[in-house]
């Protein structure tokens, strides 16, 4: 299922807040706000996994942009890898 990078979220934003937004452009099937292990607030970026390929695109089209919890977010495509594993770590040379 596709997944979508979701970037510039503010502190005070949920997974039950990332669902509820991505809800506008279809299916969501998971949602994860990145929190920090201390203070539990949102670490500024984000996950959401959505039902088809179509939705991922209605999101793009509607919310890329779009103001949650008065920050205006970014979205990028979560890209699959030779390992399966999300984005990629920068090599240190």
């Amino acid at each position: 299922m596709p997944k979508v990078y979701v970037g510039n979220l503010a502190s005070s934003v949920t997974s039950r807040d990332l669902s509820d937004h991505f809800a506008r452009a279809g299916q969501v099937v998971a949602a994860l706000a990145v929190t920090d292990r201390n203070t539990g607030l949102c670490r500024g970026f984000g996950f959401v996994e959505m039902a088809a390929p179509a939705d991922v695109m209605v999101a793009f089209t509607l919310l890329n942009h779009s103001e949650l919890n008065g920050q205006q977010i970014t979205l990028d495509p979560e890209p699959a890898h030779k390992n399966g594993k999300g984005r990629p770590r920068p090599t240190i040379s």
